[in-house]
């Protein structure tokens, strides 16, 4: 069990490092590009809280609602790595010389 929590706490600092990192860039690339990641990591999260809420709680109501947020962060994680492979592969085709 304690090893959902600390996948809870890691991927929530996470998602706030990125959304403060977009903050702190001016280049949109490189800002969806965060945005991305921190799409993954929510997605983490929401797997996470689903799957521990249902270990804590083994509640019919908490599984209906464990599952859609399961299938809620699959959708987070599949989208944001998506995004990340796709601005990564364009910022290394716009920047050739890194």
């Amino acid at each position: 069990m304690l090893i959902f929590v600390f996948f809870i706490i890691v991927s929530i600092v996470m998602y706030i490092y990125y959304k403060v990192a977009i903050l702190k860039t001016k280049d949109t690339l490189i800002q969806k590009y965060y945005n991305a990641k921190a799409r993954i990591f929510l997605g983490i999260f929401l797997i996470s809280f689903a799957v521990n809420q249902y270990v804590v709680n083994q509640i019919k109501l908490i599984l209906i609602i464990s599952i859609v947020f399961t299938f809620l962060g699959v959708l987070q994680i599949i989208d944001g790595y998506k995004q990340a492979k796709h601005y990564r592969n364009e910022w290394r085709r716009l920047n050739p010389e890194t």
